[in-house]
């Protein structure tokens, strides 16, 4: 199936005093894929408010979430969301959960599991809120039920908690797989414990270990290299129908740091599409 390349370059998610560098990432991706099969979301200007609703540029993030659903509506093919921050995969995941009865599995390779609520959050943004609020505990103006149950989702990579993240995981039995020898091999064990035939692919560019790639903005150590993150992607492909995928999190300082970083990412690209 031709994937459509969906460009999303929202920042208003992101906790970093640089978020803005995240329009620059999804630009800098979008010049290597073709222009024929990409589509561009348009992100308000303007930070937003936050509406006491301890998310912060909640209407900012809210307005891009509802544009991204409106584009997916009509997106052809497999739709590929290019961030920006994690937060545009609300619409996206959603979109992808809701098109078909069939279960559908979240595979969330990233550096941490984005499962905070407005009261646990450290930071307010809600880039750390996105998978809590696809599972139905969130934000009012974010929260259209659950898209998912605990049971379907797998953190993958994930090895930085906040302490009411870690308690939630242990208190439902979302499935992790740290980074560790046979990582791929895990992932998709995982991904056929849950059951089901269908899957999400959701990367956050700070999945990987530094020494891998330079341009995110919360990097972690002991994180995966570019080859064992491709061939989990390329593993779990083969263990359920690919619906939808998101690469998000590229924050380049400056043109020239993102060139050195391109081939890492058109090499998740692939692993996704081809």
């Amino acid at each position: 199936m031709a994937a459509s390349f969906v460009i999303v370059p929202q920042w208003q998610g992101s906790g970093s005093a640089r978020a803005m560098r995240l329009i620059d990432g999804a630009q800098a991706i979008r010049g290597d894929l073709p222009s024929s099969a990409t589509i561009d979301v348009d992100v308000p200007p303007g930070a937003g408010e936050s509406l006491e609703s301890g998310v912060h540029r909640l209407t900012s993030v809210a307005t891009v979430a509802e544009r991204l659903a409106e584009t997916l509506a009509s997106a052809p093919g497999l739709p590929v969301v290019i961030g920006g921050d994690c937060g545009v995969e609300l619409a996206a995941v959603r979109h992808a959960a809701r098109a078909s009865a069939e279960p559908m599995a979240l595979v969330w390779f990233d550096a941490h599991a984005d499962a905070n609520t407005p009261a646990s959050s450290p930071s307010g943004a809600f880039h750390g809120m996105v998978v809590r609020t696809l599972l139905g505990d969130g934000s009012e103006r974010l929260v259209d039920g659950a898209a998912l149950a605990p049971e379907a989702l797998v953190l993958a990579g994930t090895r930085a908690l906040d302490d009411a993240e870690a308690d939630f995981i242990e208190s439902t039995g979302i499935r992790m797989v740290e980074p560790q020898p046979g990582f791929a091999a895990a992932v998709v064990e995982a991904v056929r414990g849950t059951g089901a035939p269908r899957v999400y692919v959701h990367v956050d560019l700070d999945v990987l270990d530094p020494a891998e790639i330079e341009g995110v903005q919360f990097p972690e150590p002991f994180g995966l290299s570019v080859a064992d993150l491709t061939e989990a992607i390329r593993g779990v492909r083969g263990a359920a129908q690919l619906v939808g995928a998101g690469i998000t999190e590229f924050a380049p300082a400056d043109p020239a740091s993102a060139v050195d970083d391109l081939p890492a990412i058109l090499r998740i690209v692939s692993a996704l599409v081809s």
